[in-house]
C-alpha cells in the first residue's frame, strides 16, 4: 500500500513503512561534512545530477553552513550561491527544498517555486512567515536552542522531549494562525543544533510522539552528524554505515523524510527496509 504526500508541486509517493530521501546539496565553502566541494554551479549541478541517478526524492539547497560555530552569511552571499542552482535544477523533475532562515532568500526560492523551504530557525525572523504563506510549498520547521554559534555550548533541558515539542507546537499554531494549511506543515527536532549526544537518541526514540501529538509528519537529519561519530568512535568521513543506521532508526521511530549525504546508499537501504516492513 502506498499513499502521496502533497510537497509543492508534487505528490510524493510514500510507502507506509518507509522515508522519502532528501539528497544534501550543500553550496558553501565551510559545511562540516562536504564543504567547498559542490561550490561551484557546474560542481553542483554534477552532484544534483548523481543523486537524481541514485534515486533522490528531494535536493535540498543550502547556501550556509550551520555547523557548530559557524559564522552567519550575508543575504547577499547567500542569494548568490543558492539561486543560481535553484533555476537550474527547479524543472529537473524533482522536488527542491532550500535550506533558509533569511525571509529574503525565502522570498526569491518561493517565486522561483520550490517545494519546500527548510527552516532552522522555524520561521522566526520577522518577515519569515509572510515570505511563504502565499505561496504552497511545503514548510520545515526546526528545533535549535540558540544559534550555530553558540548552540553547543553545554545544552541543557529539564525534559529534551518535551521543551522541543512545546517549541514546535508554538511554531505550527504560529504558522495556522498566518492561514497557511497543516498539510504543508513538517517538522524537524533539530539534532546536534543545540543538543548533546543523549539528547539526540532521546529525540530519535520520541519520533512517534512527535508526530502523534503535533499532527504533522517529521523530517530526521543525521547524516554524518557528531551523535553517529560519539557512538561509532569515527571521524565525519568515515560515518556512513552510521549514518545509514541512524536513518533507518528514525524511519522506525515515525520519520517520513530522511536528510542525507549519502542517497545511492540510503536509497537501498530504505528498499530493504520496505520490503520486509
Amino acid at each position: 500500500m502506498r499513499h502521496t504526500i502533497p510537497f509543492g508541486r508534487f505528490n510524493l509517493p510514500l510507502h507506509p513503512a518507509g522515508a522519502l530521501v532528501m539528497g544534501i546539496l550543500n553550496v558553501t565553502p565551510d559545511s562540516f561534512s562536504d564543504g567547498g566541494q559542490h561550490q561551484t554551479l557546474e560542481f553542483a549541478l554534477a552532484h544534483a545530477e548523481q543523486m537524481m541517478e541514485q534515486g533522490v526524492d528531494i535536493i535540498d539547497i543550502g547556501g550556509e553552513s550551520s555547523r557548530p560555530g559557524a559564522p552567519a552569511v550575508s543575504r547577499e552571499d547567500e542569494l548568490r550561491r543558492v539561486m543560481p542552482v535553484v533555476y537550474a535544477l527547479r524543472d529537473c523533475g524533482k522536488a527542491i527544498s532550500v535550506d533558509t532562515y533569511k525571509p529574503a532568500v525565502m522570498r526569491e526560492a518561493v517565486l522561483a517555486g520550490v517545494d519546500m523551504i527548510n527552516d532552522i530557525n522555524g520561521f522566526r525572523a520577522p518577515g519569515a512567515i509572510a515570505a511563504v504563506r502565499d505561496s504552497d510549498c511545503a514548510l520545515c520547521i526546526m528545533h535549535m536552542r540558540g544559534d550555530p554559534a553558540t548552540m553547543q555550548r553545554q545544552p541543557e533541558y529539564g525534559d529534551v522531549v518535551r521543551e522541543v515539542a512545546g517549541f514546535l507546537r508554538e511554531r505550527i499554531d504560529a504558522l495556522l494562525a498566518a492561514g497557511i494549511e497543516r498539510h504543508r506543515i513538517w517538522i524537524d527536532p533539530g539534532f546536534g543544533f543545540g543538543k548533546t549526544v543523549e539528547h539526540n537518541y532521546a529525540l530519535i526514540k520520541s519520533g512517534r510522539q512527535l508526530v502523534e501529538e503535533l499532527g504533522v509528519p517529521l523530517l530526521a537529519g543525521v547524516s554524518r552528524k557528531s551523535m553517529i561519530g560519539a557512538v561509532t568512535g569515527k571521524p565525519v568521513e568515515q560515518r556512513m554505515a552510521g549514518s545509514i543506521g541512524g536513518a533507518l532508526a528514525a524511519v522506525a521511530h515515525g520519520a517520513k523524510i530522511v536528510r542525507v549525504h549519502d542517497v545511492a546508499e540510503t536509497v537501498d537501504a530504505l528498499k530493504v527496509w520496505q520490503a520486509a516492513n
